[in-house]
């Protein structure tokens, strides 16, 4: 198991806390980063059970990009959120009225981190939903 490295500052992007040393997401860290199970990562990912399971699969580009995205949003909303863990809730269950009503993971798991990522900085300069 590669262990990730832990190189990020207090208001680092939390993706960084994530990476091993070859600069991919090591999968097991996010899992127990956030007290998921390999396939729960996978489900609110949007990945197939056994993509985090083989470890070609889970370093793969696809998958990397999908973890990448995920921690990204994630990092997004954890200060004002009240943490990582608080984070992750909102990215799953949280309805975006911009969206109608989808929340930031169906949008994900759908292709579009790029437009939750835009919603996000529009709220953050004081834009409305």
């Amino acid at each position: 198991m590669v262990q990730a490295q832990k190189v990020r500052s207090e208001n680092g992007p939390l993706v960084l806390s994530y990476m091993d040393r070859s600069g991919k997401i090591a999968v097991e860290q996010v899992a127990d980063g956030f007290g998921m199970s390999k396939s729960q990562l996978a489900a609110t990912a949007g990945l197939a059970r056994e993509t985090l399971y083989r470890t070609e699969r889970s370093r793969g580009a696809k998958t990397q990009s999908r973890l990448r995205e995920m921690l990204e949003i994630i990092s997004r909303v954890t200060e004002w959120a009240g943490g990582k863990e608080q984070a992750m809730a909102w990215y799953r269950a949280q309805p975006l009225p911009a969206f109608g009503g989808r929340t930031a993971e169906a949008l994900v798991k759908d292709g579009k981190a790029a437009a939750v990522r835009d919603y996000l900085d529009h709220m953050a300069v004081g834009g409305f939903a």
